[in-house]
Order: structure tokens, then sequence, then C-alpha cells
């Protein structure tokens, strides 16, 4: 089973990724993890993808292509795979299908998780972190005992500058301009399978397993 995950940052896709690939017994891959792991490694991709980043440039949709068909050619990728976070754009996805097909393969589903962007800013913008001991929490879902002060170690909590509304907003904006061409390509190819976000963590869950057919 080949999976692309797609949803707006904070709608729970990673969440959801982690849980299929535990079910499905195949690998969550996300291109942060695979830069990484390629320049720890000191592989010719790896040095590339170093050259880039360094100097403050983005990584090109060819390298990003080349490193993740690397990835998802390794045995454990046998039986398929979870892309989280790629592709981020039209030109990645024409050049996965192209590799793919190259391989005589295909994405099964492009599994797409949606909340709309009131209910993602007002969960992000809920979350609390405590900056000494690194504990979370969220004002709705995982209170604090005493409002504002971490049950661990006393500290004030915080909301990171990522979670405020606006930032939040700004991404989500983000998000749309560069995600909603992709959903609209993967569901010209009858490949999208929408599920509702909004929904508890385990029935989301359930509703992409049902839907999965598996």
């Amino acid at each position: 089973m080949k999976l692309v995950m797609l949803g707006a940052p904070g709608a729970g896709k990673g969440t959801q990724a982690k849980r299929l690939a535990e079910k499905y017994r195949i690998p969550h891959i996300s291109t942060g993890d695979i830069f990484r792991s390629n320049i720890k490694n000191g592989t010719e991709l790896g040095k590339k993808v170093k050259g880039f980043l360094d100097s403050g440039a983005l990584v090109p949709d060819e390298l990003t292509v080349d490193l993740v068909m690397d990835r998802i050619g390794q045995e454990d990728c046998r039986n398929g795979y979870i892309l989280d976070g790629f592709p981020r754009t039209i030109l990645q996805a024409e050049k996965l299908t192209e590799a793919l097909q190259g391989k005589g393969g295909e994405i099964d589903w492009a599994v797409n998780v949606e909340v709309p962007d009131e209910a993602i800013v007002e969960r992000m913008s809920g979350r609390r972190m405590c900056p000494s001991c690194g504990a979370s929490y969220h004002v709705v879902n995982i209170p604090p005992k005493k409002e504002g002060v971490c049950d661990q170690c006393g500290a004030q909590l915080i909301t990171r500058p990522d979670d405020e509304p606006e930032t939040v907003r700004k991404r989500l904006e983000v998000y749309h301009q560069q995600t909603q061409p992709l959903i609209d390509y993967y569901k010209e190819k009858g490949r999208v399978l929408d599920v509702d976000g909004t929904k508890p963590m385990e029935q989301v869950f359930q509703a992409i397993v049902a839907r999965l057919g598996e």
C-alpha cells in the first residue's frame, strides 16, 4: 500500500500517518527524515542536499524526488510506505508519478485529512508548552492542573510563536496555495480519500482504515 498524506498544519495527519504505518507495518517517510539521514551518512545525495541547505537555498524538486525514490527503493518499502510532507508541489507530484510509473507502480491513495481553518486556529492557538522541561498541554484537550503552570516543574507555560493565531492563519494560507492543486491533481486520478479530521483521533483513524478496505 502506497499512501500520500495531505492535511493542513494541525490537522493531525502526522499522527494518523504514524498509526497507519504501525497497522500496515510499512515505513512512515518524511522528506526531513530523508534529508537528515543522507546528510548524516554522507551519501552523494546527502552532500548535494547539505550544499543547498548550508547556502540557505531550497532543495530543488528534482533532487528531492531522487532522494524519495532512493528511500522507497529500499527493502523495508517492498510492501508499501506512507509519504508525509511530500509531494508539496504539483511538479514534485508529477515527477513522483513519472518515477513510479517507470518502475511499474503508482500511489494508491492520497489521504486528505480535512479540518476547517478556524478549527485549526482554535486547536493550535490552544497549545501551551513548558519552556523549562518541554511538557506539552492544550487549554481544552490537555489542560494543566493549574492554569498557565506546568504540572511537571511549575514553570510558566508559553504559547509558541508558531501557534499564535495570526501565524497559524498565514501558514494555512500558504498551505492552501500549495496543496489545493495537489488535492485536485490526485482527484483527477481518482486517488483522493477525504476524511473528516474534526472527529476524535480514534474515529478519524478507523474511518481511514475502513475506506482503505484492508
